[in-house]
């Protein structure tokens, strides 16, 4: 399957709960980490949920 890199560039302090708990999700335990995921419906939809507070990567 496609996989697609995403990077968290901002921080979750401050964000509602439904917002951290998707980082946390996403397999994301610090700023400037790099995680790599499948491209599922879910996965997709979990990022957009938190564009603002991460970055795909190349």
């Amino acid at each position: 399957m496609e996989t697609i890199k995403i990077k968290q560039v901002r921080s979750a302090i401050k964000r509602p709960a439904d917002q951290k708990a998707t980082i946390i999700a996403l397999g994301f335990r610090r700023l400037n980490q790099v995680v790599e995921k499948e491209v599922t419906p879910q996965i997709m939809g979990m990022v957009n949920k938190v564009k603002h507070l991460i970055q795909v990567v190349d």
